[in-house]
């Protein structure tokens, strides 16, 4: 339900997720179930929140987006600031403002309440709540940023991609079933209210699904009874994902496994190899023909610049070409990655000692302007969409 607070210049949204406030155009502050602020809109900067309690803003300025961390001074007044928005929105409560439905008021009070609850230094105490339930989280496909994220593994069992940093300092494990339960439990205590907005799971660490399905059938079971109702996502990787048989893609999909995200990167397979990426281009298409068969969405992820320009023109080509081999439809995603050469990747060390060429902004643009098109005309019924791996907040 939505309450329009017109007399005072408010606007107070009230959904079955969030509370959303707005004193003045300008500001907008979103809470969760719990209370705790999530987002912020001030002046045209985003913030979000980390359920651990960093926070990261994010502007357009000239067509260029810029993500930066916001040092703990500056998210202690976005915490204070957010508290005093929900004081103000009190005080116009008090004043009579009549809020939409007979139950809105007694609603929004409860909510206020909550909130009031969350001062700046509680909320900051939440980084030590979230290192107790939570290893770091590395990354996830945009489409799961809302999932309750429950680590089955950690790391990835490759993790020699030259390009990748994310796992470095993790070797791969798999979480014993007992603290796994104990690690769900812990979830939920974080969570609190707010899993009521989290209607997916995803099962990480990097391609927790490789796992044989005895391994992953307890862990699906735990997931459902703490978290009942919600699809299961998850990373894998073609040239593991490929080892298993159709038959126990669709046991998964049977349990609750709705969605799986690749990482191809690329259909170019001189690039695969530069990369160190395992599988090839017609591994990736009979891997997705595969997950297609078994009844899953797929999300297919492709990098936007990789390799430089000693690679682009092969991996716009080859790339374009897999797209039209890929059987994506309705429910699927098409992700365009923008490159982010980490400083101290074996590729980054590589293409400094080789002098290997990066593109240009323009060339960037062009490349994803390419892909998108061919991404859009192989499979019309996909989503394509952009994946922006420094924006990932949990």
């Amino acid at each position: 339900m939505a309450a329009t607070c017109g007399t005072f210049g408010w606007l107070a949204a009230l959904h079955d997720v969030a509370t959303t406030l707005s004193p003045t155009r300008d500001v907008v502050v979103a809470y969760d179930l719990e209370g705790r602020p999530s987002s912020w809109f001030v002046s045209g900067d985003t913030f979000k929140r980390s359920l651990g309690s960093e926070v990261f803003g994010r502007r357009t300025e000239d067509g260029v987006r810029r993500r930066w961390r916001v040092e703990p001074g500056r998210a202690r007044e976005l915490f204070a600031q957010a508290l005093e928005v929900a004081g103000e929105a009190e005080e116009a409560l008090e004043r009579g403002v009549a809020l939409t439905g007979p139950e809105s008021t007694a609603e929004m009070q409860a909510r206020l309440d909550r909130i009031a609850a969350w001062t700046p230094e509680t909320l900051m105490a939440e980084s030590e709540r979230f290192s107790a339930a939570y290893a770091p989280i590395s990354i996830l496909p945009p489409d799961q940023y809302g999932s309750v994220v429950l680590q089955a593994t950690f790391g990835c069992t490759w993790n020699r991609c030259t390009f990748c940093t994310f796992y470095q300092d993790r070797p791969f494990q798999v979480r014993p079933i007992a603290e796994f339960d104990e690690h769900l439990l812990a979830v939920e205590r974080l969570l609190g209210r707010a899993a009521q907005g989290r209607r997916r799971v995803f099962l990480a660490d990097g391609n927790a699904l490789v796992l044989a399905n005895e391994r992953l059938r307890p862990l699906f079971a735990s997931a459902s009874r703490v978290f009942p109702g919600r699809p299961v996502a998850g990373f894998v990787d073609v040239f593991s994902g490929e080892k298993k048989p159709p038959e126990a893609w669709r046991e998964l999909r049977d349990l609750g496994l709705s969605s799986v995200a690749i990482g191809v990167e690329t259909g170019h397979d001189p690039l695969l190899e530069y990369l160190n990426k395992p599988g090839s281009a017609d591994q990736a298409a009979d891997f997705v023909g595969l997950l297609k068969e078994a009844g899953l969405s797929v999300a297919v992820i492709l990098m936007v610049g990789v390799g430089g320009r000693p690679f682009a023109a092969g991996h716009q080509r080859d790339s374009s070409e897999l797209l039209g081999r890929l059987p994506l439809g309705e429910g699927d995603i098409v992700y365009l990655s923008p490159f982010v050469r980490h400083g101290d990747s074996p590729y980054a060390q590589r293409a400094e000692e080789e002098g290997l060429e990066e593109l240009s902004a323009e060339e960037r643009s062009a490349q994803d302007r390419a892909l998108r098109a061919a991404a859009r005309s192989a499979v019309p019924a996909a989503r394509v969409a952009t994946y922006h791996i420094d924006e990932f907040v949990y």
